[in-house]
């Protein structure tokens, strides 16, 4: 052991308030991991609701893992030290459970990277009866845990809160009558949202199309699990620190989202959507200040919560300072505009998505451009200087002539803004678009990188010598790895152990390749309206033939209304009440 890891961690943990510590006789030990850096993970709100659940029970005791920064994974490897908690600095491998909280696609490097610096087998086969159980949850997991089937025993498929309750008590039946570890995995199956790999089996075609999913003596159909009433589990920062992506207090207004942005796999996997009660937001407010934070309002549009005024009045009333997650341009308020600008926002971020509105219309975007104005007209009025507008490239059925119009928008935008007297910069973030799971857009091809290299070609022709304007774009390589992960079989599994063996990302192709398995089956093929999937057996309510519905009237341009109450058009509403 090093002492000077150990040490490390425990000044981290004299710089936090709120984390819990058990005496382990009499309790499950479960490793609850963040496939990332400190204060990502602690920027994650989903990943302090799990810890305070599990931490709750009277018969768990969870401690939390990180990425560890270059310097420490140097440190561990030259002192031969496994990878320690940060509560206890007890070994991975000695934890019964270990739970990764999975939230991007490129974080799957980092699982097999802390696996290993953990001492614990890679591949869920090799393990024994001795062995930890490793399960994951969260959005990647609940979307496609197939790339990752390889690894993991189980997934939990859906929100958390009520799904990990149901898994720890299985677990402890099972355990207290002595099953091994084939029965109770077999008994973990039958919880309601939780998904066992190992008792699912793809089935391909001589061509390596998969053609069916076998199983036997498990449910044919796992369904995601989601939280009906929202002020039943608060959902809060928990533990204090101040090294944080933001150093916020965090606090969940509503989940979900029931605009219906085509392209959005949250939209459609965390539907249908739910706003907690104000007088609940009102109660985490004293929190907020004992922790003395700005606080962080987290949704998938703030601006869309209908109580959003009277809240950003009373967070200001206790004299705290907040921010937001995101809000449309449609929906914002001017009292959450000054609400922000008094809390110190320096830049107003937008997300258009597309420049044209032929675009806007294919993915149901909702928005147009004088909402964009109306949004930077408040924002000048506030004084701020900054803006950032969201773009993607790369949409179903775009055209060159699609990305001129980003250009023209970010044009007359930007002019807009110098006609108000604005010298302040516009800054347009763009990304490769990434076809998603369970979106009306799973069956389509990603772009190719010869079109998204023109596209990004011609945008820094259109903008350059524009004062005032610049321009981030996403890596390409990282976006086409991107793509093959969202939606890659259990196949895809191998080559990730491979790559991240042989330099992560930047080998991936190159492995692909290697396996006979052709980069372009996974990102360039239109897949037929009847294709299995490889997350066939995963049920999120949404209807399959809701999602092809909506892909036909993406290629027609035509509107989707928002959720509305009584609807029952997608699947959701209804099924799972």
């Amino acid at each position: 052991m090093s002492w000077k890891l150990e040490e490390r961690l425990r000044a981290r943990l004299r710089q936090e308030s709120g984390y819990q510590t058990h005496s382990p006789g009499g309790r499950t030990r479960f490793a609850l991991a963040y496939p990332n850096l400190y204060r990502v993970g602690m920027s994650n709100l989903g990943f302090h609701i799990i810890y305070d659940i599990l931490n709750r029970r009277p018969d768990t005791s969870c401690e939390r893992f990180f990425l560890p920064e270059k310097s420490e994974l140097a440190e561990y490897e030259r002192s031969r030290t496994p990878l320690l908690s940060l509560e206890t600095q007890t070994p991975l491998a000695d934890f019964s459970v270990i739970g990764f909280a999975v939230s991007f696609e490129m974080d799957y490097f980092h699982i097999l990277s802390m696996l290993k610096a953990g001492r614990v087998k890679l591949l869920a086969a090799e393990r024994g009866e001795f062995d930890p159980f490793v399960i994951a949850g969260g959005p990647c997991a609940t979307f496609n845990p197939e790339p990752l089937a390889l690894f993991f025993d189980a997934f939990i498929i859906g929100e958390g809160e009520e799904t990990i309750q149901g898994f720890m008590e299985a677990l402890h039946l099972a355990g207290s009558h002595g099953l091994s570890r084939r029965e109770v995995l077999a008994a973990l199956a039958a919880v309601p949202g939780v998904y066992v790999p190992s008792l699912y089996e793809p089935i391909y075609d001589e061509a390596g199309i998969l053609r069916s999913i076998r199983h036997t003596g498990v449910p044919s159909c796992v369904r995601r699990q989601w939280v009906r009433n929202l002020d039943d589990y608060p959902a809060h920062t928990v533990i204090v620190t101040e090294d944080t992506e933001f150093d916020l207090y965090l606090i969940e207004t509503a989940r979900g989202c029931g605009r219906h942005c085509r392209f959005c796999m949250a939209g459609y996997c965390f539907r249908r959507p739910r706003n907690r009660s104000l007088t609940a937001l009102r109660q985490e407010i004293p929190a907020a200040q004992e922790a003395g934070k700005r606080v962080g309002l987290m949704g998938a549009a703030i601006s869309d919560y209908p109580g959003i005024d009277a809240l950003c009045r009373d967070i200001l009333s206790a004299g705290l300072t907040m921010s937001v997650a995101s809000f449309r341009a449609d929906s914002v308020t001017t009292v959450l505009m000054e609400s922000l600008v008094k809390s110190g926002m320096k830049t107003l971020t937008l997300a258009p998505e597309a420049g044209s509105a032929r675009m806007r219309a294919v993915i149901n975007k909702g928005i147009n451009e004088e909402h964009l104005e109306q949004a930077i007209d408040m924002g000048i009025v506030a004084g701020i200087l900054r803006y950032r507008l969201y773009f993607m490239i790369g949409l179903p059925g775009e055209e060159l002539a699609d990305v001129e119009a980003i250009i023209a928008m970010a044009k007359r935008l930007k002019g807009r803004l110098e006609a108000r007297g604005n010298k302040g910069t516009l800054t347009l973030s763009v990304n490769p678009f990434v076809p998603k799971p369970f979106t009306p857009f799973q069956w389509l091809p990603m772009a190719s990188k010869e079109y998204l290299d023109a596209a990004v070609r011609r945008l820094r022709q259109g903008l350059k010598g524009c004062r005032g304007i610049e321009m981030l774009v996403e890596p390409l390589r990282g976006a086409l790895v991107q793509g093959v992960l969202a939606r890659g079989d259990r196949r895809i599994g191998q080559v990730l152990c491979e790559a991240n063996e042989n330099g992560g990302t930047k080998a991936f192709f190159r492995v692909m390749k290697r396996q006979g398995l052709s980069a372009e089956a996974y990102l360039s093929r239109l897949r037929s309206k009847d294709e299995v999937f490889p997350w066939e057996m995963l049920d999120m309510g949404v209807s399959r033939e809701y999602l092809w519905a909506e892909l036909e009237q993406a290629r027609r341009g035509e509107a989707t209304p928002a959720c509305f109450d009584g609807c029952q058009r997608c699947g959701v509403c209804g099924s799972e009440e």
